[in-house]
């Protein structure tokens, strides 16, 4: 038996959505493909924007706050960044409801004189305030972060991975010259590399996206790729150096020593709620999800056996001394969060809400535990699937002793286990286009995901870059990125037969 109704082998994609509901992370919000984030899943991206805050604030940048809507001339002034994003844009044209006909619509006498777009990326607005407050080379480098939530009209949807709210956080940068800007490009890289594996336990593969991949506007665009269990592939995370596409496009202009104009280079980059889907998918099981403990907002929960008799008040204060021993310990970085789960519900049924929601460690705690000075406690990743559940018990002193190392095991253990995955489905065989096709097939089955391939090309452009884009997708594969680890030398083209250039994973991806 299993804690879920439905495994990762019968029904990937049904799998996900019922860790996303029996772990209480979120549910679908009356507003089309919005989503109400719960208690447990808002503690995990609170996580998220703790440790993420804390390394762009140690690079020099400072948070600003910038208007959710944002006028369309804004966007007119730059073609391909609107044409990128034209169709996801939600518009605002009105200010006012009126009751016409018994039924409240917008009021024809409150058309806005120019429209408003609800922010999908704030490129344009923040680049309107560069050009006001940047004036000479003194002024630079200029560099802000945002947290906010942003709408793209997505037409399908998908729980934290893909809704048409959600919440990110977006860098946005100015420089004197490209290498100025490339060096942040490439430090934003590094920032996510860093949240994204040390602290969510997810391998990732940091490369250069291809010409038809690119961020709307950006002259580079590189990303972050994540490989699920089911071996799609999932972005999770971009960085973009705009060169001065963006800068001529606003009048963001800088006077330089000698006294003449230039043009400041622009960088921009991001990361979403989107990334939580990841961590589902690359580190869930079929009894739920398994966080890891640095970004558990629970990292150890206390479940005392209370049996509705007097000695459950000696138990219940025998668990809040163990939290608060625990509580000054340090792992992975920072204090241990560890509490007592005191709700009016049945031992055994707490134990599984927890299991689903993915607690690192799970101490139950009886009446002869707390009278013989111990703790009982399991750990999510030793739970084996369909097997009884398993504990352990140690003296409670050992065990506060014990629990930073456990924790950091068991975050190194979901690391690796996820890093033996991602390197053992990246197939670097698939020389031709005919074994492409072989191996892929036509792609119809969707629960048969192959993982990825690493391919020699040779950096097509144009059309012929455009039948490369038109071939994969009759595999229903993308380019993800190539890789910024290169070998030294290449094999042929696997599209043209030319002479290779790099490396790139191609796959399919959510």
């Amino acid at each position: 038996m299993h804690a879920l109704k439905v495994t990762r082998a019968e029904d990937f994609p049904e799998w996900y959505q019922a860790v996303v509901r029996e772990a209480d992370l979120a549910e679908q919000s009356p507003t089309r493909g919005c989503m109400i984030i719960k208690a447990w899943g808002m503690g995990l991206w609170e996580r998220f924007v703790a440790e993420m805050d804390a390394r762009i604030r140690a690079t020099g940048h400072e948070n600003y706050y910038f208007p959710l809507l944002i006028p369309l001339s804004f966007f007119a002034k730059e073609a391909e960044h609107v044409e990128g994003f034209a169709k996801e844009m939600a518009v605002v044209t009105h200010h006012r409801l009126k009751q016409i006909d018994n039924e409240l619509k917008p009021d024809p006498d409150a058309e806005l004189t120019e429209p408003l777009i609800i922010r999908p990326t704030s490129e344009t607005i923040i680049g309107d305030a560069f050009s006001r407050w940047i004036k000479s080379y003194r002024d630079l480098p200029l560099k802000l972060n945002q947290w906010a939530n942003v709408m793209r009209w997505e037409m399908r949807t998908r729980m934290f991975l893909r809704t048409a709210e959600f919440l990110w956080q977006e860098g946005h940068t100015a420089h004197v010259d490209e290498a100025d800007a490339m060096e942040e490009t490439m430090l934003a890289l590094e920032i996510y590399r860093s949240v994204v594996e040390d602290v969510m336990a997810i391998p990732v593969i940091l490369g250069e996206k291809s010409e038809n991949e690119r961020f709307p506007g950006a002259e580079r665009t590189y990303s972050l790729e994540a490989m699920m269990q089911d071996g799609k592939a999932l972005q999770a995370g971009t960085s973009h150096y705009l060169g001065t596409h963006f800068a001529e496009a606003q009048n963001i202009r800088y006077q330089d020593k000698d006294g003449a104009m230039q043009l400041a280079h622009t960088t921009s980059w991001g990361t979403s709620t989107r990334l939580i889907g990841g961590m589902i998918m690359v580190h869930g099981d079929d009894d739920g999800l398994r966080t890891p403990p640095a970004m558990a907002p629970k990292q150890i929960v206390i479940v005392p056996m209370l049996r509705g008799k007097p000695e459950d008040t000696e138990l219940k204060e025998y668990c809040a001394a163990l939290a608060a021993e625990l509580n000054k310990k340090t792992a992975l970085g920072g204090a241990v969060r560890a509490s007592v789960d005191v709700k009016d519900a049945k031992p055994t049924d707490k134990r599984w809400d927890w299991v689903r929601r993915g607690a690192p460690i799970i101490c139950e705690i009886g009446p002869r535990d707390a009278a013989n000075g111990q703790v009982t406690f399991i750990q999510r990743t030793a739970l084996r699937e369909g097997e009884k559940v398993k504990s352990t018990s140690v003296a409670r002193a050992d065990f506060v002793v014990q629990a930073p190392a456990l924790l950091e095991g068991i975050q190194q253990q979901l690391f690796d286990e996820a890093r033996a995955r991602l390197e053992a489905n990246i197939r670097a065989d698939l020389n031709t286009w005919d074994a492409i096709e072989a191996y892929y097939g036509a792609g119809d089955d969707e629960s048969d995901v192959k993982g990825w391939a690493r391919v020699a090309w040779s950096r097509p452009s144009g059309d012929d870059l455009e039948r490369v884009t038109e071939r994969l997708k009759a595999l229903k594969l993308t380019i993800r990125n190539a890789p910024l680890q290169q070998p030294a030398s290449f094999d042929q083209c696997v599209f043209s037969g030319k002479p290779g250039v790099e490396e790139i994973l191609i796959a399919r991806a959510y």
